[in-house]
Order: C-alpha cells, then structure tokens, then sequence
C-alpha cells in the first residue's frame, strides 16, 4: 500500500505543473505567515496542515479525473493520518496556509480561493441533508479564525476576517469582518468597518475588538 501511494503521488507532482505550483505558494504562504515555521524544510517535512492541503490536491486531481474510489480512499486515509476532513470535490487555490489544521472540515462543494489562511477547528459545511451546491465559497485573502463554522452556499467576500468561534450563515462583504454567534459585521449592517489589508497575510485576528466591545479584563 506505501509503494502505491508513493508512486501515485510521485506520478501526480512529476506530471502536473499547476499542482507543483500550488505546492509551492502553500510552502511560501506558510513561511510567511506562521512565526512558529522556523525553515522551508521543516515545513514541508512537518507541518500537518500543509502536508493534508498536498495530499488533498492529489485526491482532488484523482476526483476530476473520475478515479474516485481511489481519491475517496486517500481523502480518508488523510482525515485519519492529520485529522484534517477536506473532501476531494472540494476546490481549493494557492497560498493556503492550514495553521495547526486539527478539526478542520472542508465539505464537498466548498471553494476556497487564493492566499486565505484558515486555523484549527474552522467547519466549512452545509446546512441540511439536501444535496448539489450546499458549501461555502471563500474568496481571496481571506482569514477564518479558529474554530469558525460556515455553513450553507454562502460568500465570504476577498479579504472579509471571521472571527475565532463565529458561526457565519449569510453572505460576509468584502474586507469586512464578522464575528460572534450569529455572527454580526463589526460597525452594523449597514455601514460596516472596512479594512484595507489583506487579514489572511497580516494574521491580524484581534484588530476588531475596540469597535466591537467596550468589555475590559
């Protein structure tokens, strides 16, 4: 079983440039974003959450080339070996970067764009047992907070933030931040706080908190 697996994803890197591509903006996504990456190699030899987002890229291709026994087999060998449940449907960009990447729950329809970085825990999935296009579609450069859930065929507007526990059910604008349970825009409905970084390469989860509660330890 290890000699297949190794020539599957041998074969899969050696003849495929976009998935040699992507490998490589994860690799420089994750070294740029995650203080605790000390090195390239130890990224690439280590790191959990990047080592599931290249398997899941291989059983992706293997899912479009319609072999999905197989990707469906090495989607679950995957959720097993890193803890990471990202179905091989679902669509997923360049410059990820999965940080820790434990519990994290990718549903078959989701999309997520370039250059967005998600944290532990974080549920992309639907609401019902209703089936087609059921998941969340998560635009560029966004940032998803640890222990998020986003349910439904909703958009997280390019370079929205969602804040750490939020549970997310409508539509997020673009460069806006929502957090809480129902999640709420920090600034209202209908004048809601802009920013004008990009939260999933800043890392910024905190900035929020002054217009959005005056609750003090």
């Amino acid at each position: 079983m290890l000699k297949i697996q190794y020539d599957l994803f041998l074969n899969s890197f050696s003849t495929d440039s976009d998935l040699r591509s992507a490998t490589v903006a994860d690799l420089r996504a994750v070294r740029a974003r995650d203080p605790a990456c000390v090195s390239y190699s130890h990224c690439l030899l280590n790191y959990k959450g990047f080592l599931a987002c290249q398997a899941h890229r291989v059983a992706h291709k293997l899912w479009i080339e319609s072999r999905r026994p197989l990707a469906l087999a090495l989607h679950s060998r995957i959720a097993d070996v890193f803890a990471v449940d990202i179905h091989p449907a679902a669509k997923i960009g360049k410059g990820i970067l999965f940080d820790h990447a434990t519990g994290v729950v990718v549903g078959e329809t989701a999309v997520i764009g370039n250059n967005v970085s998600i944290l532990h825990h974080v549920t992309l999935g639907g609401t019902g047992k209703s089936g087609g296009d059921r998941h969340p579609k998560i635009s560029d450069g966004v940032l998803i907070g640890a222990g998020a859930t986003i349910l439904g065929n909703i958009k997280i507007g390019e370079g929205a933030k969602i804040g750490a526990g939020s549970v997310v059910l409508i539509d997020v604008p673009a460069r806006t931040t929502a957090v809480g349970n129902p999640a709420r825009l920090v600034g209202g409905k209908e004048k809601p706080s802009r920013h004008v970084d990009v939260p999933a390469e800043s890392m910024d989860h905190t900035s929020f908190i002054s217009e959005w509660s005056d609750y003090i330890i």
